[in-house]
């Protein structure tokens, strides 16, 4: 064996290093994974895009559920999904432990209850107006009276609460309730980010996604607070994600081939 022909200085030198590295190690999985599984926190709904996930005969599908799965193998133990209504649920149970890692649009509000890695995707945040509204751009729609829905308790809802002055925004708690109120003609907008709107009005005929912009939503990585070395492994594997491809197949994998990777 090689430890034979080596000084028994180095060979104590090695020992160490084989010791100190599965410590580091064992630390690592203990703050990432403290149940002997990878819970991945997700939020389910038919929007789409590059933050939500939908529920499938098989389990789960969507870029996070890719992403988690990717994220486990690395590390080496199962992942498991932890299931939302919305990012704002995911942002109020960081915590109370009940999950290691998530996706999700990140803001000042939020960098104050979770630590947040790299960026992996930066999309416009607009409304869509019901079908039949006059509404054709932001100076029509920020009237009073007018009604506009938004996710509760999500970047976008106090991006458009801090943007409109008379219209009212109510926070609602699933995409699936909104798009039933859109389509009823209950309300009339709905804020989120343009390629989910998008893809909401050939779902909805006579709607109208405005050319405006109101604020960028970026989603990231994030950890619990008070996780320096799961932060480090999280936006090593989102760099590496990026570099290797694994990011643009999650993207592929969802029906996202078209869209652009954007990470500022």
């Amino acid at each position: 064996m090689l430890k034979e022909f080596l000084p028994p200085m180095t060979v104590f030198v090695v020992a160490a290093a084989a010791m100190m590295g599965a410590a580091r190690a064992d630390e690592l999985q203990n703050e990432i994974a403290p149940t002997g599984k990878l819970r991945v926190a997700i939020a389910i709904s038919a929007a789409g895009g590059a933050f939500w996930s939908t529920r499938t005969e098989q389990g789960f599908a969507g870029v996070p559920v890719d992403l988690g799965k990717a994220m486990a193998q690395r590390l080496g133990v199962p992942v498991e999904y932890v299931v939302h209504q919305n990012s704002g649920e995911i942002t109020d149970a960081a915590a109370k432990g009940t999950w290691d890692v998530t996706f999700l649009p990140r803001d000042p509000e939020r960098e104050t209850r979770m630590a947040f890695g790299p960026t992996y995707e930066v999309a416009d945040a607009t409304y869509i107006v019901r079908a039949g509204s006059p509404i054709k751009d932001f100076a029509t729609l920020d009237q009073m009276g007018v009604k506009v829905a938004a996710v509760n308790n999500t970047t976008t809802m106090r991006g458009a609460a801090a943007h409109l002055k008379n219209a009212k925004v109510t926070g609602y708690q699933t995409y699936d309730e909104i798009f039933n109120r859109l389509k009823d003609g209950e309300i009339d907008a709905f804020a989120l980010s343009r390629d989910q709107l998008n893809a909401l009005a050939k779902k909805v005929p006579g709607t109208k996604v405005l050319d405006e912009t109101f604020k960028k939503t970026v989603t990231a990585v994030a950890v619990p607070l008070n996780h320096p070395q799961a932060l480090a492994f999280v936006s090593k594997f989102m760099t590496d994600a990026l570099a290797d491809g694994t990011l643009r197949k999650a993207y592929d994998n969802n029906g996202l081939k078209d869209a652009a990777i954007r990470t500022n």
